[in-house]
């Protein structure tokens, strides 16, 4: 699952050095990430498994997606709000991990 902040090395690719992500995972007490909600291949980066080396374990408690915004709550993104245009069925079919739809969710004011 995507609970796990990860900023500094891709397997595979050259990177410079780390970046910010270790001193957030250090020190910080709320973690909210802002991502795309898929690859450039439409594949879903919310997982069940992080395959990417980890920075820092169960440190991330919201993640904000150009589908939606989401808690992370007992192992499950917890999907309280939804981008303009966006049907729970279309995250539903690009959330590889556990999704749980809150009662309620509306849709973002931009």
């Amino acid at each position: 699952m995507y609970r796990k902040a990860q900023g500094w090395k891709i397997p595979g690719k050259m990177v410079k050095g780390m970046g910010g992500a270790m001193d957030l995972v250090a020190s910080a007490q709320n973690i909210i990430v802002c991502m795309m909600h898929t690859n450039k291949h439409g594949e879903s980066k919310l997982l069940k498994p992080c395959s990417l080396p980890l920075t820092g374990v169960g440190c991330v408690k919201r993640v904000l997606t150009d589908l939606g915004f989401f808690d992370i709550t007992d192992g499950a993104f917890v999907l309280k709000e939804l981008a303009p245009g966006v049907s729970v069925d279309d995250v539903r079919a690009k959330t590889e991990g556990k999704l749980v739809v809150a009662e309620g969710v509306k849709e973002m004011v931009l």
